[in-house]
């Protein structure tokens, strides 16, 4: 019995050892010159009465929002290469101004860096209480992942994630009914019959272009989320 148990015993730490080896080789970095450069700088712009966010990574980062809206309330708050751990870290700029609305697409930089999808959701949920026990009454939204369009190879990375990123999305979406947030699938309008980013708005497969920014506004309207 002695000799089972110390194999039982040593089965045990040895998986725990596993996970935590796993843990640690997973890429939770964030920071760059980059991320430095416009946290530094949203740090010290001043705060605006009834801020309107736009938070996530190079595909918010890329869009010109205030003049999308034609108003200097409208914050872009993306910045390109970001993950769901660098969200996590600037979050006290976002929260600062107490802003009225956050639209949060973040995800798809830690999935192709292979982040797994229980740490994306837990970080996602992370962010969320952060946002309202800072701010309560900030209105939040959740925007899906996009898709991606592997006839494109420039982001090889990013590619044949479908999966993942339906995973994700799914699972943000029943946290959002839960929660009582509102969810805006952005996934399903966004692609093409064979489940891809139409490449009516896409030019490399993972960033949208001007027409895929303007659908992205028209549906922000249509469902009267700006008002």
């Amino acid at each position: 019995m002695l000799i089972k148990k110390h194999i039982v015993i040593s089965f045990c730490c040895l998986i725990f050892t596993w996970a935590v080896s796993a843990q640690n080789l997973m890429d939770t970095t964030y920071s760059s010159t980059y991320y430095q450069q416009k946290v530094t700088l949203f740090r010290l712009l001043p705060d605006t009465k009834k801020e309107i966010i736009f938070l996530g990574n190079s595909i918010t980062d890329i869009g010109e929002w205030a003049e999308i809206w034609e108003s200097a309330r409208v914050k872009n708050r993306g910045i390109s290469t970001d993950n769901t751990f660098g969200v996590l870290a600037r979050l006290d700029e976002i929260v600062s101004s107490y802003p009225a609305k956050v639209f949060i697409m973040i995800g798809i930089n830690d999935i192709a860096r292979e982040t797994p999808d229980s740490i994306i959701i837990s970080n996602y949920k992370k962010i969320i209480i952060t946002i309202k026990t800072a701010s309560p009454r900030t209105k939040i939204f959740i925007l899906s992942i996009l898709p991606t369009n592997n006839d494109f190879t420039e982001y090889k990375r990013y590619q044949n994630k479908t999966a993942h990123i339906i995973a994700v999305n799914n699972a943000l979406e029943n946290y959002c009914k839960e929660d009582k947030m509102i969810y805006i699938d952005l996934y399903s309008l966004f692609s093409n019959e064979e489940n891809k980013l139409s490449k009516l708005y896409t030019n490399d497969g993972v960033h949208i272009n001007g027409a895929g920014y303007m659908k992205w506004k028209n549906i922000l309207l249509e469902r009267g989320y700006m008002k």
